[in-house]
């Protein structure tokens, strides 16, 4: 029960009069015919309700999600060993090692077992009490409505289906179609919707609402299943260290970072600056501090290299991400990861503020290849991301829902601008997304939270 049908109760007095002459003064009683209206009544459902919206939280209900994810995560990792170690044991020294780590990792799981299985009691205990809690809310609303003679919470009820049958069958008689994306590319046909979140979790950066996360999109051997983490600590603009886990169930609980500094203080020179990063072949590519320049930063060695983009591209807030109420600060430039390499999408005063995709190779020092110039102005989109050499755009339609609307193939130059791709959202903003070629994942950084979606293709 919403609250607006808590105090929309109208009441109704009848009344009955009787008249009668004293003197030269006429006198009514006035009685009143109906009960007195239960304040008290309402006033404990709106105490029910509230009490409800304190029980139950966002964060409560993903900590199973997460705990589950995680153990999925820590089985799969077991299994992957227990086979490496069937291969390798030639009963040597190595192969006790590889056996001592899998004992480590089945006592991990049985502590997430026995967390998951207290987690589900208390779940258990608690949908129980709501259900009653709920039910008692409905049966004195009922009681209520009584009070309500002349109908309104009826004629409101009866608005609201109306509007969502109407909005239900706008949305069936939808039906653009997704570009077609050549099977001889990619092999995988083309985009026609956006599955999830499979991935939801709140970051240990609580407060840091800028930032990314992913996988190396072209990973050294032995690191397929590490995840990198960035977020921006300073001023939600600037970042100057990677955080990166061994798996992702380690990520999402927080267990044994490994932090890798690219400055020791922020901002300074090779600062990250702005939320939009990608990681591929063991180097961190961002726009660097305070210039029109893509900086690769070389995991390994820490060493940083860069490559000049135009000179009149936009930076430090000059082309940013936007929609209707707000801007996504910092946002000039974006890097994209697909089947094809790395990409850099801007904006120029050249092309009259509309986005342009350059090819960087992944070379040391990085070099641009070629460009394309597309028709889309930057701050009418919130995101762009790569699929098979294809440019996708997303943008704001309201707190719960963002839509994939426009493509610019760069095979064939063609751009859309009707794709009604709708995408579920956890919060109101994404800040960071990027596709992963290797498990056709959407990746997004949410007002500090990571999520991961995944692309279906036709």
């Amino acid at each position: 029960m919403s609250q607006s049908n808590l105090f929309i109760l109208m009441v109704i007095i009848h009344l009955s009069f009787s008249q009668s002459e004293r003197g030269k003064e006429c006198v009514c009683d006035l009685k009143n015919l109906d009960p007195p209206f239960p304040k008290n009544e309402l006033t404990k459902v709106e105490t029910s309700a509230l009490q409800c919206i304190e029980t139950i939280t966002s964060e409560k209900m993903t900590d199973l999600d997460r705990l589950m994810l995680g153990l999925q995560q820590r089985i799969k990792q077991v299994e992957e060993n227990v086979i490496v170690l069937e291969k390798e044991d030639d009963r040597n020294l190595y192969g006790a090692v590889s056996l001592r780590i899998i004992e480590l990792e089945i006592a991990e799981i049985q502590d997430l077992l026995d967390k998951l299985n207290r987690t589900t009691q208390n779940y258990h205990h608690l949908s129980v009490q709501t259900a009653a809690q709920l039910d008692a809310i409905k049966d004195t609303m009922l009681e209520l409505e009584k009070f309500d003679k002349m109908q309104v919470i009826k004629r409101n009820r009866e608005r609201r289906i109306t509007k969502n049958l109407e909005q239900c069958k706008k949305e069936l008689k939808a039906t653009a179609a997704p570009p077609t994306v050549s099977s001889a590319r990619c092999g995988l046909g083309r985009v026609v919707s956006v599955a999830g979140p499979r991935t939801y979790s709140l970051t240990v950066f609580t407060s840091y609402t800028y930032g990314a996360w992913g996988r190396d999109a072209q990973p050294a051997p032995g690191d397929e299943n590490k995840y990198w983490l960035v977020v921006l600590s300073t001023s939600n603009i600037y970042g100057n260290f990677i955080r990166q886990y061994g798996t992702l169930s380690t990520l999402l609980l927080g267990i044994g970072p490994k932090d890798t500094y690219i400055s020791s203080t922020n901002p300074t020179t090779n600062t990250i600056q702005g939320p939009n990063m990608v990681m591929y072949g063991n180097a961190l590519y961002y726009n660097c501090y305070n210039t029109y320049s893509v900086c690769q930063f070389n995991m390994t060695t820490g060493a940083v290299s860069t490559v000049a983009l135009p000179k009149d591209t936009g930076y430090s807030n000059k082309f940013p991400f936007a929609h209707l109420a707000a801007t996504y600060a910092y946002t000039d430039m974006d890097f994209a990861t697909d089947e094809l390499g790395v990409y850099v999408i801007y904006a120029t005063t050249s092309n009259f503020g509309n986005v342009m995709i350059s090819k960087v190779e992944t070379s040391n020092p990085p070099v641009l290849n070629q460009t394309w110039s597309t028709s889309l102005h930057k701050r009418t989109a919130t995101n762009t991301f790569m699929v098979c050499g294809v440019l996708y755009a997303t943008r704001y339609l309201d707190q719960e829902t963002e839509e994939i609307f426009y493509s610019y193939d760069t095979k064939t130059k063609e751009e859309r601008f009707d794709l009604k791709i709708n995408i579920k959202k956890m919060q109101t903003n994404i800040q960071f997304l990027n596709y992963d070629p290797r498990d056709h994942l959407l990746y997004v950084y949410s007002d500090a939270y990571i999520l991961t979606y995944e692309l279906i293709f036709q």
